[in-house]
This record gives structure tokens, sequence and C-alpha cells, in this order.
């Protein structure tokens, strides 16, 4: 039988690597793509991974089963570290390009309905990064990372209430400010 993760972290506060190593591998992918979706930058994105990790196993002493999921507690600390490394840049006057991997498009597209998409797709993003970062973060939460707004809102440390306005005054702005696109 497969374990839960609860019984994994209880072994991992027991500094049992193994536990430790099947953590990380369930969870790295969806950690690594919510890191990329807050920081648009691949490294910084590595980086902001391998520190939530490392995070867990020095850590692990306070995660608290019962309280909040497991999954929730990850994806916090990973917000955590990526708003604390996004303050120290602007505080550093750090003003750098950020490069947007595009999905490649299916090839049977015509050449301007899949330049149409790519456009799209570079404005969603675009934008998406300009919305404040609780609004992203939310969005991000939600619709990219699959979580209910229970356990989206648990991650911000807000109510649902809060999360829901959040969500829509995100998606209010992303429609008028993409509306040359429908």
């Amino acid at each position: 039988m497969t374990p839960t993760d609860d019984e994994l972290m209880a072994r991992v506060k027991n500094q049992d690597r193994d536990a430790y190593a099947t953590l990380v591998d369930r969870h790295l992918d969806s950690i690594h793509a919510f890191a990329y979706r807050l920081t648009l930058n691949a490294e910084d994105a590595a980086d902001l991974s391998q520190e939530t990790l490392l995070r867990v196993w020095n850590r692990a002493s306070t995660w608290r089963p019962g309280r909040v999921k497991f999954t929730t507690w990850l994806h916090r600390i990973a917000r955590n570290l990526s708003i604390d490394a996004h303050r120290r840049s602007a505080a550093r006057g750090a003003q750098g390009e950020t490069t947007i991997d595009v999905e490649t498009l299916p090839s049977d597209l015509a050449a301007d309905a899949a330049q149409e998409a790519s456009d799209l797709r570079q404005a969603l993003t675009r934008e998406l990064s300009a919305l404040p970062e609780r609004q992203r973060s939310a969005l991000l939460l939600c619709h990219r990372q699959g979580m209910s707004n229970r356990q989206a809102a648990a991650v911000l440390g807000i109510s649902v209430d809060a999360l829901e306005s959040l969500l829509a005054r995100g998606r209010r702005t992303l429609r008028q400010r993409l509306r040359e696109y429908r």
C-alpha cells in the first residue's frame, strides 16, 4: 500500500531519507510548475523548488498532521519563498527581462491561427504576471494547480470568501486587459 503524505512526513521527522525521497518524487513536478508560474523564470523556479523541498526536510518537526493538508503546507512554503525572493530582488532594483516559454502548437494549425494563439498565450502570461501578487497566486493555485478554494485559501492564509474575491478581481482584470484577443 502506498503511504500517504502524512505517513511519510511522520517518517521524515525521524530523518528517514527514503520517505523524504518519496515525497520529493511525488511533489517536485507540481512545486516546480507552481514556482515557474510565480517567477516566469526556469532557473528561479528550479532554485525555489529546491529550497522549498529543503525546507520540508529541515522543518519537518514543525509539520502538524491534521491541521492542513501536506500539499497546502508545501505550496505555502513555495509561495512565501517566492515572495521573499521578489522582495529581495525589488530591494536591489533588479529589472531584468523575463523569458517566457510558449508551449509548442500543434503542427496542423494554420500559420496565422498559430500566431494568434501564441500572441494570446504571451499576452495572458504578461497580464497574469502584472496582476497583484495575491490575485495571481489565487488564480494559479485554483486554475493551474487544481486546488479547491478551501485549499488555496489555506495556502494564502485567508478566508474562502477573501479568496473568491481575489479570484473575481483577477479574472475581471484579465478579461478587461485581454479584450482585444476575443
